[in-house]
């Protein structure tokens, strides 16, 4: 049976652990909220009114293609990009070719990073692994000017950081709400996070800094796996809302679907 993502991929190891899944997700909280195309999000609302909700869809859709048979995630990649005609119908404006080249970047990145900051560095043909998976997906959603390599890639993600990042008002509003739906100690742990997590630049306009509680708390959530506590630390972490999502991180396994 052919599958989109081979079963002995870096990438499949990378997507089939609920940790890295988190971070992944911390990354992209923070620069889904700095994209200067976020106002598309707010279009329908969902983003505001529920953005864990909101960035959990997104995570799961590239979730699902990764382990997905090659049909299907085909399937799901079409249904992507149905629903964003749908919406750019709906607003009678076309979503920038950039702002989708931005998403993939963002999880290309820290589909890296995270792995990185938890386990061990990435090889450079790992890392071209990673960057190929997403290019396909890109592709088959007819996303232009893609780069053709990881190398190629390192460039455009650069110069999207620098042109396409600006924290305005819906950033402000953006991670008001985080804080509303996290509460004020998650809303804490998720921007500890992002501290050891996301590109210079990102940290600089959100004006994260350092802090030494940053590496403290991933040493312990490190620790808590040789203990097995981690399970219950995630659930801790996380609000009780979302305890079916987290469970799915947890018991997703990395089998196929």
């Amino acid at each position: 049976m052919k599958y989109f993502v081979s079963k002995d991929s870096i990438v499949r190891e990378i997507w089939g652990n609920g940790d890295t899944i988190l971070l992944i997700f911390a990354g992209a909280s923070a620069e889904f909220a700095l994209n200067k195309a976020v106002d598309w999000l707010y279009f329908t609302g969902r983003l505001p009114s529920d953005p864990l909700k909101r960035l959990f869809s997104t995570v799961s859709y590239a979730r699902q293609i990764v382990f997905s048979e090659y049909d299907r995630a085909i399937q799901a990649i079409d249904k992507i990009s149905a629903i964003h005609q749908g919406v750019e119908h709906s607003r009678g404006q076309s979503i920038p070719d950039w702002a989708y080249r931005d998403v993939l970047f963002m999880l290309i990145d820290y589909s890296i990073r995270s792995y990185e900051l938890l386990e061990r560095k990435l090889s450079g043909s790992e890392k071209e692994e990673v960057f190929q998976v997403f290019y396909r997906m890109g592709s088959r959603m007819g996303v232009k000017d893609l780069p053709q390599n990881y190398q190629q890639w390192l460039i455009m993600r650069h110069l999207s950081l620098h042109e396409n990042m600006l924290n305005g008002d819906f950033t402000k509003d953006l991670y008001k709400q985080y804080k509303k739906h996290l509460g004020w100690f998650r809303f804490l742990i998720l921007k500890q996070a992002q501290i050891l997590l996301v590109p210079e630049k990102v940290n600089e306009l959100l004006n994260l800094g350092k802090n030494p509680l940053s590496a403290t708390l991933l040493n312990l959530y490190k620790l808590s796996q040789a203990i097995r506590l981690r399970s219950l630390l995630k659930n801790m972490i996380m609000p009780a809302a979302y305890k079916n999502e987290i469970m799915a991180l947890d018991n997703y396994s990395g089998k196929s679907l």
